[in-house]
């Protein structure tokens, strides 16, 4: 097909669904990432606790990318009819997918970017739907890698735009918040409530991106959308995830 995505399209669709149902998003996100918040105030320097912050930010950030893909698709089925402990609970047969993934997709564009910073880029903006492609079509974890590939190219540049766009906007949102803990006083409290507001605030905006590109491509390749009820789980993946490609 020729169409191509539409970066201002998607991101305002992105922030439609987000004051939608804002009501679910930010009370998930806000008790998802209290653990994270509490642990990341009181860690400190102390070595055992940044380790655990870390272990239990992913488990965090997968667990609420998986819900957001599942509210997405709720509404893209015309009908919001699961509730935030519905959504959380409909993570578990894919959450080990979505961290094995995470995992890989994370390392990869991390050493893409410490080395020449360009592949790590391409990493991020064809890997940007594998958590859709797992929640939805239950990929296995390097099959992920692979249909997320199929489906962002031709659409390289504007799915970047978007990718680009909901991280700066996180990241202004993060900022802000730090600044007025920084502001107003010192102490763990203030970085716990803080840190919470943040990432309830901000956490929304990338997971949605990723659920909306996901459908927006989809429609512009014309692929059926095939019913994840009626596919069986991924079994154990076999082989390395494909290179990002180049172009």
């Amino acid at each position: 097909m020729n169409r191509k995505l539409s970066v201002g399209e998607t991101l305002n669709e992105v922030f439609s669904i987000y004051g939608a149902h804002a009501g679910v998003l930010l009370p998930a996100a806000f008790w998802i990432f209290l653990v994270v918040a509490i642990i990341n105030g009181v860690a400190g320097d102390d070595v055992g606790l940044l380790l655990v912050s870390v272990i239990i930010s992913l488990l965090a950030g997968t667990l609420y990318q998986g819900m957001v893909v599942n509210l997405v698709r709720d509404v893209e089925d015309g009908r919001r009819d699961l509730s935030v402990v519905e959504l959380i609970n409909s993570v578990g047969p894919v959450l080990m997918p979505l961290i094995g993934a995470g995992v890989l997709a994370a390392l990869g564009i991390g050493i893409g970017l410490v080395a020449l910073v360009v592949p790590g880029l391409v990493a991020l903006t064809f890997w940007a739907v594998i958590a859709p492609a797992i929640v939805i079509e239950r990929k296995g974890v390097f099959a992920s890698f692979g249909r997320s590939n199929q489906l962002v190219k031709g659409n390289g540049w504007p799915v970047f735009g978007v990718v680009l766009l909901a991280f700066v906007i996180s990241l202004i949102g993060a900022v802000v918040f730090g600044g007025i803990a920084e502001s107003i006083a010192d102490g763990p409290l203030l970085r716990i409530v803080f840190g919470t507001l943040a990432s309830t605030v901000t956490a929304p905006i990338s997971a949605l991106a990723a659920a909306v590109l996901y459908y927006r491509l989809l429609a512009i390749q014309g692929s059926p959308m095939a019913d994840p009820t009626a596919m069986p789980d991924a079994g154990p993946p076999s082989g390395p995830p494909p290179a990002a490609p180049q172009g």
